[in-house]
């Protein structure tokens, strides 16, 4: 039975916020408006808008006729409707990808008139006009961000990419199938959409991680939440923002790994610019507009890739930084020394890496990721004889699909490690935490995952000409990992007569590799996976606690589907714990395991919260995932601590009193193999 969802405009000064919806906002504006607004401008976001309210914005708004409603006067939308009126932009209906360096310039201009916009009138009227005359993907790439770090879209909600965008996740034979059935008007269908390739790839039996929903939308949001051409003039600074770049990364592969070792696969090996690229990659899907994805085959040579770059300069570039490691600082554009060789260190040397606007010395130092990125996607046609599209790692939210591209990651992220193993181990006395004993771990629970089926939207995947909002309950569903709930107990004695303060970090170390052979200890920590990290106030004497996996602050809960975000939105629901999608997903929390059981070291550090904490909220609010908001940041350790710097004793970990290890192990009983029939 065909839902129609029809909505009653509702005027910018009528609307009310209800009881249990966000209003807090800092124009007035209820939260609940700019969600209807944003629910309507992604809707069916290839075809014209079908919001009355917006679209007469889109008709009549003149972005230039007021300059005084923008905090720079003017001058952002000035130079983009100056491109727009020579025509000089990306025409619509037309592929584009934040690795063409014009396609992002454009799309960081209009992000920038977004973001000089004094209220929310001035933002809604601004993308209903450019969302009807700019390039698609680039008004996606440029609204997504300005969402993301606007202070007027503080508590709005991102739908969920991938019903977005649906033919970039769906496989292209899904998406003909559902056109069918829609033309049919058949309802309630799903398509099954499994993974790629075949079993004669052993690289498949990881596909489920690689291919994951919510790895491209985590992969996204952290490219969302910290751009490399971030200024801090669009409003705020970004704390450590080289750090986060490469702790995210170095946990999706160490999460990644502890995936390989649950399948007997080995642990990944770097991208070696100078040795052949064996894993080739199908993607299996298309552009909304243009050629599918490009395939690119097993066992190729990197080239050089023409109007791009050189493999030599990529080597230079490493090569830099190798010896801005070796010599313990790097050098700024004016010849000044930057001592690295301390905490601070990781966090220069990830602004270099990530190529951000932050690094000291972009001229000289380059830039690696985004050159990388760039060469890797375009190897399919390195020439450009072909005039193919970018291929997956073109898109932040596809990078992950690529095989490659965790290799390309692995490289940068032993360069990180280079840095890292380069500093003192802790001491006993820097782990210490004066009169507290963690005396037992123990969990409560099995720790077990298993497959189950997702079913997601693939309603903006259709044309049509209807001028409502429709969902036709035509779904693509697609196997993922969850697990089953656990809880960790753990008891903590406080000698110190008097209440303290602790933060309680729990990590996870891989015991064995995919062979079976044990992990040195040193190799392990730097394989670790974080699991939680949260504060409490420990009573003098005994305490016990009990953690429950679904509290874990590193972790986010499912985006809304898109029909499920506008039905919450009409209803004015609060919509507060689908905000931040930053996160690992709460279900992949733990690593899939096996039928034999995937042994870890668990790990429960009790450190003391007044050394260790910025901001307590940013925390308990469940909004940590290393980003914090709005660029606080509310841990001061380095991330990873304290298994981030080299352990070459083992046994001092096992004296610290507020240390605690114990031994589990992940199951898996399921027999699973997502990939084509044949």
């Amino acid at each position: 039975m065909k839902v129609l969802v029809v909505f009653a405009l509702v005027a910018l000064s009528a609307a009310v916020a209800l009881p249990g919806f966000m209003s807090d906002e800092p124009d007035g504006i209820p939260t609940y408006q700019k969600q209807h607004d944003v629910n309507y401008a992604f809707y069916k976001i290839f075809e014209p808008l079908r919001d009355n309210n917006l679209l007469e914005k889109a008709m009549t708004f003149n972005p230039v006729s007021d300059t005084s409603m923008y905090k720079d006067g003017g001058i952002a939308v000035r130079k983009l409707m100056d491109e727009f009126t020579h025509k000089r932009l990306l025409e619509k209906k037309h592929w584009a990808a934040a690795t063409n360096k014009r396609h992002l310039e454009e799309a960081i201009m209009l992000f920038e008139v977004f973001m000089q916009c004094k209220d929310w009138n001035c933002v809604s009227s601004n993308g209903a006009y450019f969302r009807e005359r700019v390039n698609e993907e680039e008004f996606l790439y440029a609204a997504y961000h300005a969402i993301k770090h606007s202070p007027l879209t503080q508590h709005v909600v991102l739908p969920a990419v991938y019903e977005v965008k649906p033919h970039y996740f769906a496989k292209a034979e899904v998406i003909e199938q559902a056109y069918e059935a829609h033309e049919m008007k058949l309802r309630n269908i799903v398509f099954q959409n499994n993974f790629t390739g075949n079993l004669h790839d052993m690289e498949q039996r990881v596909a489920y991680y690689r291919e994951d929903l919510g790895i491209g939308t985590h992969h996204l949001m952290m490219h969302l939440e910290n751009p490399f051409w971030w200024k801090d003039t669009y409003g705020y600074h970004i704390d450590r923002k080289g750090e986060n770049f490469f702790y995210v990364y170095h946990q999706l592969l160490n999460r990644y790994d502890a995936e390989r070792i649950s399948n007997y696969m080995p642990l990944l090996e770097e991208l070696h610019l100078d040795e052949p690229l064996h894993e080739g990659f199908a993607p299996q899907t298309t552009y909304k507009f243009g050629a599918p994805f490009p395939i690119r085959n097993d066992d190729i040579k990197l080239h050089d890739v023409d109007r791009v770059g050189r493999i030599h300069e990529l080597v230079h570039m490493v090569d830099r930084i190798h010896d801005a490691i070796a010599h313990g600082y790097v050098e700024d554009e004016q010849g000044n020394k930057i001592n690295i060789e301390n905490d601070n260190g990781i966090e220069i040397l990830g602004d270099i890496i990530q190529s951000s606007y932050y690094s000291p010395n972009r001229k000289y130092y380059g830039n690696l990721t985004t050159l990388a990125y760039t060469m890797l996607d375009r190897q399919v046609d390195p020439k450009d004889k072909y005039d193919l599209p970018p291929g997956v790692v073109g898109h932040m939210e596809l990078y992950p699909r690529d095989p490659a591209a965790w290799r390309l990651h692995k490289t940068i992220d032993n360069i990180f490690r280079e840095h890292i193993d380069s500093l003192p181990p802790y001491t006993k006395e820097q782990l210490e935490f004066t009169g507290i004993d963690v005396t037992d771990v123990q969990i409560q629970g099995t720790l077990e995952t298993y497959f189950e089926e997702y079913k997601w939207d693939l309603v903006n995947a259709f044309n049509d000409n209807n001028t409502q909002t429709e969902f036709f309950d035509i779904y693509a569903s697609t196997p993922r990992l969850n697990h089953k709930e656990f809880s960790y107990q753990i008891k903590v004695q406080n000698n110190n007569g008097a209440p303290k303060k602790a933060v309680i970090r729990i990590l996870a170390m891989p015991y064995r590799d995919g062979n079976g052979a044990l992990i040195p200890f040193d190799e392990g920590r730097w394989l670790a996976i974080e699991m939680d990290l949260f504060v409490k106030t420990l009573t003098p004497g005994s305490n016990d606690i009990v953690r429950k996996s679904s509290e874990a602050s590193i972790t986010v809960p499912d985006p809304l589907t898109y029909k499920t975000l506008v039905e919450k939105t009409e209803a004015r629901e609060n919509l507060e714990m689908y905000e931040s999608a930053t996160g690992i997903p709460e279900r992949l929390l733990l690593p899939k395991g096996n039928e034999e059981g995937v042994q870890f070291r668990l790990w429960v550090a009790v450190t003391d919260a007044a050394e260790d904490v910025n901001d307590e909220s940013i925390i308990t609010m469940k909004k940590y995932h290393h980003y914090g908001v709005h660029g606080v940041q509310p841990d001061k350790r380095p991330f990873g601590y304290p298994l981030d710097r080299r352990i070459p004793d083992k046994q001092t970990f096992y004296e610290v009193p507020n240390f605690k290890e114990t031994m589990v192990k992940v199951y898996n009983h399921n027999v699973f193999i997502a990939l084509p029939r044949h």
